[in-house]
């Protein structure tokens, strides 16, 4: 799997802990030996793992909060740190995310996130597809 994939599916775990309220991969897919990271929309910044795990669990804890989804996401991989860029659809609404890992032994692991308020995102030229076109590393 190329640095680019792994780094799409690192995103994609994240993502799939958030829809399934599962706080035990969401904690997994976050840095435990670097400082992280999280912005929650019209949040103030949170910072360290004790304080960004706190509201990942009031969030997944609220299991009437509306289903999301990832759409477009992009890596962008630079040695040992990667980010993508995505787009996170909350019922009729769009925030566009950007996510930061660095690797820790051998897997990627989450050290930043931040989503704010977007406009839909760009359709793509293929309408059967959410993802975009491979970049080269």
């Amino acid at each position: 799997m190329s640095e680019y994939d792994a780094t799409l599916f690192a995103n994609e775990v994240f993502y799939r802990a958030f829809a399934d309220r599962d706080f035990a991969a969401m904690e997994e897919i976050w840095s435990s030996g670097a400082t992280v990271v999280c912005i929650h929309p019209g949040w103030t910044a949170l910072v360290g793992y004790t304080e960004v795990m706190a509201s990942w669990r009031r969030i997944l804890a609220n299991r009437n909060a509306p289903a999301i989804a990832c759409h477009q996401a992009e890596a962008f991989v630079y040695g040992e740190v990667a980010f993508v860029v995505c787009y996170e659809q909350i019922d009729d609404n769009f925030l566009v995310a950007t996510n930061i890992f660095r690797r820790e032994n051998g897997r990627w692991k989450m050290v930043h996130h931040q989503a704010g308020p977007s406009a839909p995102p760009p359709s793509d030229d293929d309408e059967d597809s959410d993802e975009p076109a491979p970049r080269p590393n």
